[in-house]
Parts: C-alpha cells; sequence; structure tokens
C-alpha cells in the first residue's frame, strides 16, 4: 500500500507536494479503513484527485509512472534519464526532480527516495521505518554509497554499487544482480503497482474468456447489471502475422511474452481489440467480441468497435476493479481519468462496490484523477480521501485534501463550495474577455 508519495521539481509541480493516505481522526466511514499492526495507524484505501484542465493532475500520474519505469527498467548506458523538470523558471532546469515514496509492503514499512537530473542519479535512499525507529538500508550520494551496519560488509553489495551506472538506480542494479535484499521494494513496483492511463491498451484479460475461470461469470454479471446490453465477450480465432498492428509492436510481443501469459491490444483506426496468448512457444491471437441477444433470445455478434465509448470504458475497467476486490489482493490501482466517457452513476457504483469490500484487513488502494463533481459526495468518500490539484499564477501546482479546511464539516455539502471556487481547484475562466472577443450580433444591434 501506498502510505504517501511526494514529488518536486517534476513537469507542473516545481515545489513539493504529497499525496498522504494515512487516514486522520475522523469518524466518517472508519469502518472501512486499512489497520497497519505495529505501527499505530489507519490507511485510506481510495484517493480522489479532483482540478482544473492542465492543474496538475495528470502530472502526478505521470510522476508515479516515470518513477515506476526508471524503477523497473532503468536506463540503457551513455542515454540520458527522461526526467521532465519545471520548465516556467529557468533555475530549476538543472536542479534535480525528486521522489519519495513511504510504502506498506509485506506489512513492513519502508521509505524509498531518488533524486536525479537527466544525466545522473545525484542521491538514493532506502530505510525501513519500524515501530520507534528508523533503519537506513542504503544512502546514495553521487558516487558514494554507505549501507547500515548490517550490510557493509557485504561484498556483493559493494561490487554491485561498483557496477552501476551514474544513469541508473542502485536499487535497479542491485536486483539484476541477485541481490535479494532489496528485491521486496523492487517487485512491489513491478508487481503491486498498477497504473491505468486513458488509452491503457496491454494488460491481462485472458481470464474473461475461459468460461471455467471464476471471475468469468463475474465479469458478464457485471456487464449486465451495469446495463451495457452485453450477453457476454468472446474471441475469435486469427493468425498472429495477420494482426493489423505495427511490425515494431509484433517485435515487441515475439520478444517479451512470457510462455502461458496472455495480452491485450489495440488496433487503430478503428479501435479492434485482441488477445494474444503464447503457447507451447507459439503465439495465438484472438479478437475480441461481444454478444447481444435479439428479441428471439438468439445471440447476435458484435464487433467490439461498435459498442459505444462508456461500454468500451466498462470492459477496460471492469476488470481492474473485480481484481481489486480479490480476497487477499494488495496491489495499488492509480487510474487516470476515471470518469472517461462513463456515466457518473456507472462510476459511483464502481466506486461503490470497491468501497464495500474495504475493512480493516483490506489491503488493496485505489487512486484516481476525475472530473465528476458529482462523485465529490461525503456520503461516499472522506474529506481526506478527497484531493485537488491546482496551479498558481506561476505555473506551480499544488496537492491538497478537503480536510485541510477547518471549515469543511462532515455535513457540509462540498459540491457546492467546490464548484463555487471556495476551495481551489477549478478552472480561471475568464468570460468577460472571452465575450469581448465574440462577433456582436448586428441584428440586435439594429433593434436597440
Amino acid at each position: 500500500m501506498i502510505i504517501s508519495f511526494s514529488v518536486e521539481n517534476w513537469r507542473s509541480f516545481r515545489d513539493q507536494a504529497t499525496l498522504t493516505m494515512v487516514a486522520g481522526r475522523e469518524k466518517q466511514h472508519s469502518e472501512r479503513l486499512p489497520e497497519i499492526p505495529g505501527y499505530g495507524m489507519k490507511l485510506l484505501p481510495i484517493a480522489a484527485i479532483y482540478g482544473g484542465n492542465a492543474s496538475g493532475k495528470s502530472n502526478l500520474f505521470a510522476a508515479l509512472n516515470f518513477a515506476r519505469h526508471l524503477i523497473i527498467a532503468g536506463t540503457q548506458p551513455e542515454s540520458l534519464i527522461p526526467v521532465e523538470p519545471f520548465r516556467l523558471d529557468p533555475s530549476y532546469m538543472q536542479k534535480p526532480s525528486q521522489f519519495q515514496f513511504e510504502l506498506l509492503i509485506q506489512e513492513k514499512c519502508y521509505e524509498f527516495s531518488f533524486a536525479v537530473t537527466r544525466k545522473r542519479v545525484v542521491e538514493e535512499k532506502l530505510v525501513q521505518i519500524l515501530k520507534t525507529t528508523e533503519k537506513v538500508q542504503y544512502h546514495r550520494q553521487g558516487d558514494q554509497i554507505e549501507f547500515s551496519p548490517a550490510l557493509k560488509d557485504d561484498p556483493f553489495l559493494n561490487f554491485a554499487f561498483k557496477g552501476t551506472r551514474e544513469n541508473q538506480l542502485f536499487l535497479t542494479n542491485a536486483v539484476n544482480q541477485k541481490v535479494e535484499t532489496f528485491k521486496p521494494i523492487y517487485n512491489w513496483f513491478k508487481n503491486k503497482l498498477e497504473l491505468i492511463a486513458p488509452d491503457s491498451r496491454f494488460e491481462p484479460f485472458e481470464r474473461f474468456l475461459q468460461q471455467d475461470d471464476p471471475l468469468y461469470g463475474t465479469m458478464h454479471s457485471m456487464l449486465t447489471l451495469l446495463d451495457t446490453g452485453i450477453e457476454h465477450l468472446g474471441g475469435e480465432e486469427i493468425p498472429f502475422e495477420n494482426l493489423p498492428i505495427p511490425d515494431s509492436l509484433k517485435e515487441r510481443v515475439q520478444a517479451e511474452l512470457p510462455e502461458g501469459t496472455t495480452v491485450r491490444l489495440s488496433a487503430e483506426p478503428f479501435n479492434e481489440r485482441y488477445l494474444i496468448t503464447r503457447q507451447d512457444g507459439e503465439l495465438k491471437a484472438k479478437k475480441l467480441v461481444c454478444f447481444h441477444r435479439d428479441l428471439k433470445g438468439k445471440e447476435i455478434k458484435f464487433d467490439i468497435q461498435l459498442e459505444s465509448d462508456g461500454t468500451q470504458r466498462t470492459i477496460d475497467l471492469l476488470p481492474a476493479f473485480l481484481e481489486m476486490v480479490k480476497p487477499g489482493n494488495d496491489k495499488v490501482y492509480v487510474i487516470d481519468e476515471l470518469d472517461r466517457s462513463l456515466h457518473t452513476l456507472l462510476t459511483q457504483r464502481l466506486l461503490e462496490g470497491f468501497l464495500s469490500a474495504c475493512d480493516k484487513n483490506f489491503r488493496s488502494q485505489l487512486l484516481f484523477t476525475t472530473h465528476d463533481v458529482l462523485l465529490m459526495d461525503q456520503k461516499l468518500l472522506r474529506r481526506e480521501e478527497m484531493w485537488v490539484t491546482e496551479r498558481d499564477q506561476e505555473g506551480n501546482s499544488t496537492l491538497f485534501s478537503f480536510s485541510e479546511y477547518k471549515d469543511v464539516r462532515n455535513d457540509k455539502d462540498v459540491r457546492k463550495s467546490y464548484l463555487q471556487g471556495r476551495l481551489g481547484g477549478v478552472p480561471r475562466i475568464l468570460m468577460g474577455s472571452f465575450c469581448q472577443t465574440a462577433p456582436k450580433n448586428s441584428a440586435k444591434e439594429s433593434v436597440s
């Protein structure tokens, strides 16, 4: 789980911005808060991030995506780190961008942070957080590293650091060199942090086409309950070499798809969906289709692109929501533009389903950005679960929750206050200037 995430000097976030998932003292919806034994804290299972266009919401998502990619994929020799510092102040272009995570991994708390420029890792630190103290596992500063007393005499760790390039995180290289000590942190970013962009195309999906899978029936029951009109999903076999996708993507799938794994791809311009599976070394492809029933009860096949945008988005997101509530799941799902193409009641239904599964033993989390103010309801979310990004006149984005406002009581209509601009995060539209530039109505002028 994410305890907190901080970012500084990244895109529109010039100054440090922190998203904390530590629950405060308010009693509203307290029954669904996960409790963390030994640390005396409760964590929030959900966070909704609002804000006007270009306020910084998607930049926060991009920061998580950048950090995950740098940790998991790393960099190539002699390549630049694709960091994006704040550009509206020239002095920040040469300063490092900083990222800090506090994480709950296997019921233990860690802090992992790093600062990077385009050329090098300036600083990197891993700390284990205990109940009453902290233990620094390692602290890298430039070309030097200091290990904890328990690790400093390990010759292989020092050897691994000497082989770490200046444009590479030590965590990444250490795990690549088979160092098991730091693997839980690496594996969290690789296996537990799920980032779902508005145009996500590359994700597991095969279980929803297999009738013997427990989630098959649940998926199709939900598609019916959500009023999509879909009876069930299906797949039409097609030769992999005939897929209408770029050759470069075919080569990537050929090289990277493991045995027994299925991925989903989309093909433009018709947004056709394909499932590719490697079985016995061979790549097999299926085209995703939907089945409806006509007035006589006969099944009628539809290509996926004939479904509405909202239905296609539902098909994209529903697997994630079904995974979130599985017993024992401990992944963090971050969805950019959750409400894209979705009716507000459908979005609310998905969130209610997730929240109904939350309790003190729950370990899954959902973070999402949205413009849907109808979800801004204290009957659904706690005040500290509703966040706002806002960009000031200098172009700097800030991040804050409604719990930071003392006058936002648990019976207050936060939606009304937000839309009136009292809580920030709404676009500053200069309607007077807009009207002055619009063409005048000549007929109206002649009458007057």
